[in-house]
Formats: structure tokens, sequence, C-alpha cells
């Protein structure tokens, strides 16, 4: 398969799991508040950014102090649309981290559904509520600073030249995209009992078909109010990505050993003899 291919056949997966907005409302509009809650957050602390924007520039400018009023102007007016854009940029590679932690329960429904429905669901591990929760805000932390340490370096090459206007953007979104799908994916992963670093070599197996589920992912939380919509519909969908890449990542075929999912839709299968429902 091409690249183009596997890039647009990980991208239909966020489309199947928008599906459930039709088959399963109640439980995606249960899955759109934890969103919501952290977006409001993040509005409220981007509007407090903004609103002492202009006190950081002059705190960060004194050497400003002795040029003429007009050029510290200038130079104190571009620092302050940094901070401002800075704070964005930390504020969309930290959202999907965060507004998992806070909405672990609402989210293993949505996975827990998903699973069942493709069959094959994982067993329960056994770790302890505790234990599990431990390993899963551990693995958010790191994915955390890792993600806020990419958005830092790309902002600063956002002020070169030419890169900074073409190949940056691209970059963000290409990273941006690759560690939200890490950081979906945890549900689907943990359960099988797998490590962050297995989940990682698991998902790099087909990069492409990874990337194209995350990059549109990723590129759908810029849309306004699009992280509220697509939020429920990326961890259905992450589900989906994570079974085909641990199959994968075993040498198996997937699809192989759980039953497929019809093509149009996430809708409840039938019952089969034989079937667990």
């Amino acid at each position: 398969m091409s690249v183009v291919r596997e890039f647009a056949s990980g991208a239909a997966l966020l489309g199947r799991g928008l599906r459930l907005w039709g088959t399963s409302p109640r439980l995606m509009l249960l899955g759109a508040v934890p969103a919501v809650i952290v977006g409001l957050v993040f509005v409220g602390l981007l509007v407090l950014v903004n609103g002492y924007a202009d006190d950081v520039a002059v705190a960060l400018t004194p050497f400003a102090e002795a040029w003429p009023a007009w050029q510290a102007q200038v130079v104190r007016l571009v620092v302050g649309l940094a901070v401002a854009a800075l704070a964005v940029l930390l504020a969309v590679f930290t959202f999907t981290a965060v507004t998992l932690l806070v909405g672990d329960p609402f989210y293993e429904r949505i996975w827990r559904h998903v699973e069942r429905h493709e069959g094959d669901a994982p067993a329960d591990l056994g770790t302890g509520f505790w234990r599990g929760l431990a390993k899963s805000v551990g693995d958010s932390l790191r994915l955390l600073l890792a993600t806020a340490s990419i958005g830092l370096l790309l902002f600063a090459g956002g002020f070169v030249p030419v890169v900074g206007q073409t190949v940056v953007p691209v970059l963000a979104a290409v990273t941006g995209g690759w560690f939200l799908t890490v950081e979906l994916t945890g549900f689907a992963f943990d359960a099988r009992g797998r490590t962050l670093r297995e989940r990682r070599r698991a998902l790099g197996l087909r990069r492409a078909h990874t990337l194209g589920f995350g990059t549109v992912t990723w590129l759908s939380f810029l849309v306004p109010f699009g992280a509220v919509l697509v939020m429920p519909a990326a961890v259905a969908g992450a589900t989906l990505l994570a079974r085909e890449a641990d199959a994968a990542a075993r040498g198996a075929t997937p699809g192989v050993s759980a039953p497929p999912t019809p093509p149009s839709s996430l809708t409840p299968p039938v019952p089969q003899k034989g079937r667990a429902g």
C-alpha cells in the first residue's frame, strides 16, 4: 500500500469514529463533557494571558527602556504577540492530554463500547484502580512534557524566515498528530498490557497510517468547537487504530482474530450464535 493510501486509510478511522454520533449520541454527548470543561478553562487562561501580555512584554524587554518610545513600543508589541501565540500553541499541544486525564471515566466507556462491538475485547488485567490510575497519569504527564517541549521548539522555529511560515506549520501538524495518537490509544494499549514504549513501537510500524489519523484529528481540533465534537470520535477511532497496530505488532493480520466492522457504520452488530454481543 502506498504512503498516500496508508495516510488516507488512517484518516478514515476518524470518520468511522464520527459515525458514533449517529448510532450512540448519548454516549458521545457524555464524552463531549470533559472537552467542554477543559476547553472553557483553557479559553479562560488564554484570555488571562492575553490580558497580561503587555505587562509580560515589558518585563521581558528591560533593555528597551533607553530606546526611543516608538522603537520600544514596536518591540514590546512583537513580544506581546509572541507570548499570546505561545500560549495558544501550548494549549493546542496539551489539550488532549489534559482532557483525557479529566475525562478518563467518560472516554473509557467509549473505548469499551468500541472494543465490545469489534469483538475479541481484551480481558481485565486486574491491575487495580489506583495502580491503573497511577500508570495512566504517569504516561499522560510524560506525554504532556514531551508535547510541551516540542511546542516550544516549534514556536522558536516559527521566527526563522521562510522556514517558520512553511516547514514549521507542517511539522506542527505532523508531530502534534503523532503525540495526539499516542495519547488517544492509551486505553486500548493499556488494556492489552502494553507499555508506552511498546505503544509507540506498534504505532510506528505503520507510521503513515498512524499519522493520517493523528494529523487529521489534530487539524480538526483547530476548528472552533471542533475539539468538543471530535474528541469522543477520536477516542473511538484511536481504539480501532490501536487494535490494528497491536495485531500488526504481534505479526497478526488486523481483523482475523476480531470480527470485522461493517464498513458503513459502527452500529451494534446483529447477534449471532456463538458470538458475544
